[in-house]
């Protein structure tokens, strides 16, 4: 009866504490998972957010026989990834380049202003006496394949500041308003020049007496009638 009772007593026992046991095992990956922080369902990390020079613009223009490149840099960094702040401006055919330096962003991260066409030049007056493919020899504008003649054919450029951004450049045309070639050359090619030469204010003065002596005529013939 005593050995009945002992081996009983040990059965219970083992189920006790093998269940206790047991149980431990598996409450301890669930202590341990509820122990370890987890993000929220709808949280997402910070994305980085790269710089951008979107916005900006190079356009070329003329004034007083002038060419130049009007520029303005405007640069989004939101979260200051940026390592740069100074910006030029890379033209280049795919053979030549030439670099030009724009200038220090502001604080609000723009820039605008003009500079001139590689190979343009200045005088006195403001007015333009010197352009890309053109050189003065002997007193005389004469074309060359140097002083940044390549600008005036197929080009790229490029706004570098860190990033960079590609922008479509040509080199502007003459009109008869402005130059950006010798007026003489243009001239020869059948382009009028601004304010007209010497033999065109010849011609509009013979035309202009021309007609007015159509107009006595006409005035003197209508008296003769009426008389």
């Amino acid at each position: 009866m005593n050995g009945r009772l002992l081996a009983v007593t040990v059965i219970v026992g083992a189920m006790v504490f093998g269940g206790a046991t047991a149980s431990s095992a598996a409450e301890v990956p669930l202590v341990a998972a509820q122990g370890t922080p987890t993000a929220p369902p709808d949280y997402t990390p910070d994305e980085p957010v790269e710089p951008t020079l979107s916005g900006s613009t190079v356009v070329p223009a003329c004034a007083q026989d002038v060419p130049w490149l009007t520029y303005r840099v405007q640069m989004l960094d939101p979260q200051a990834r940026s390592t740069g702040n100074t910006a030029r401006l890379i033209l280049t055919d795919g053979t030549n380049s030439v670099t030009l330096a724009l200038g220090t962003l502001r604080a609000d991260g723009t820039l605008s202003g003009r500079i001139l066409w590689p190979g343009a030049t200045i005088g006195a007056d403001g007015r333009g006496t010197g352009w890309p493919g053109w050189e003065t020899r002997g007193g005389q504008l004469v074309e060359t394949t140097g002083n940044y003649a390549w600008t005036r054919g197929n080009i790229t450029a490029t706004i570098e500041v860190n990033p960079t951004l590609a922008v479509a450049v040509s080199y502007p045309p003459s009109t008869p308003q402005c130059a950006t070639a010798p007026r003489a050359q243009l001239s020869a090619a059948g382009l009028p020049a601004t304010g007209g030469t010497p033999q065109t204010l010849l011609v509009a003065g013979a035309i202009g007496i021309a007609g007015l002596g159509l107009g006595i005529t006409a005035v003197v013939l209508r008296r003769r009638r009426r008389v």
